[in-house]
């Protein structure tokens, strides 16, 4: 090799040195692990419960940073502009990367700024009914809605939200009409249903339970392809006809994109590890969400279809919140 073409040569050599280096001794310093909702709710509780064990996998700190706001368009933009070098990681979520990509302009691209590593886990969400409505099933309900037209309404916990575009999509498959309530969290929707000022609503089962259980609605179906352990007894979209109900609320783990391969292969096995460990499902219980690992690939994949999935909802439905 002549001399001009070793000069040029060496400084790529001596970044290839450094990155290889960089990654064989990953993780040396605290992960900052950013989780797009304000300290105390479910998702927050999901991503300390995960962190504190993954930290004992990786022998290294987590420092778990809420960053709540702009329904997680804060936390993934510090996220995205972050350097991808395995330090700092977001919990990407249904209305992150999935949801709000379909519905509204974002000021990040849900796929192409973000390096998927890994799923945690997802709860179904559950067709409830006011306790005093007269129906039992989903065929009852049908039924209802047939020979009530247009006076049914459902609560969401607001616009684009997974609550609403789950009721549109089933809307759709059923062909018929319920007025859209949206309010400012699912609590208010689910005061309003409870009271019999609406009759319906797909809640996340975590915050459908309590009230199942109380009698003060009743659960109809579930989304998933399996039937819930917390739910025995009650089917799923998918074995009573309809399809297109595998959808759930999911959390999972990305980083700003181009973190190294290596860097991401580790944090997915040893996210896996601490997944497959039975005392993490019976915390992830209290908000009844199983552990679904997967590849970072796989996980990747299912971001794509999850956004495409929403985008041809809101397509359809003419569900578009920048309008």
């Amino acid at each position: 090799m002549k001399r001009r073409e070793l000069l040029q040569a060496l400084p790529a050599a001596l970044l290839t040195t450094s990155s290889l280096a960089q990654t064989q001794s990953y993780p040396s310093k605290p992960i900052r692990y950013i989780v797009p909702v304000a300290a105390g709710g479910g998702s927050d509780m999901v991503g300390r419960t995960v962190t504190d064990r993954w930290a004992k996998v990786l022998k290294q700190t987590f420092v778990v940073d809420n960053q709540g706001g702009g329904g997680g368009v804060i936390a993934s933009q510090n996220t995205a502009k972050a350097a991808p070098d395995g330090y700092t990681l977001m919990q990407g979520y249904v209305a992150t990367h999935g949801t709000s990509p379909a519905t509204r302009k974002l000021p990040y691209d849900p796929v192409h700024d973000f390096s998927p590593v890994g799923m945690i886990g997802g709860t179904p969400n559950v067709l409830v009914v006011n306790a005093d409505l007269p129906v039992r099933s989903v065929k009852e309900f049908m039924d209802y809605l047939r020979a009530h037209p247009g006076k049914v309404s459902y609560g969401s916990a607001g616009a684009g939200s997974l609550t609403h575009l789950t009721m549109e999509l089933f809307k759709q498959q059923i062909n018929s009409f319920m007025v859209h309530i949206p309010y400012r969290g699912i609590a208010p929707a689910f005061t309003d249903l409870i009271g019999g000022q609406t009759q319906a609503m797909f809640p996340g089962l975590a915050a459908a339970l309590p009230h199942i259980r109380s009698n003060r609605v009743r659960a109809l179906a579930v989304t998933g392809l399996q039937r819930h352990p917390q739910l025995k007894d009650v089917p799923t979209l998918d074995e009573l006809g309809f399809k297109g109900f595998d959808a759930m609320q999911w959390y999972g783990v990305v980083g700003p994109a181009g973190m190294p391969a290596a860097i991401v292969k580790q944090l997915n096995d040893t996210l896996n590890t601490v997944l497959a460990a039975p005392d993490l499902r019976e915390k992830l219980a209290v908000e009844a969400i199983e552990p679904m690992p997967m590849s970072a690939a796989q996980f990747g994949q299912f971001i794509r279809t999850d956004i495409a999935r929403w985008t041809r909802l809101a397509r359809e439905r003419n569900i578009h919140l920048d309008n």
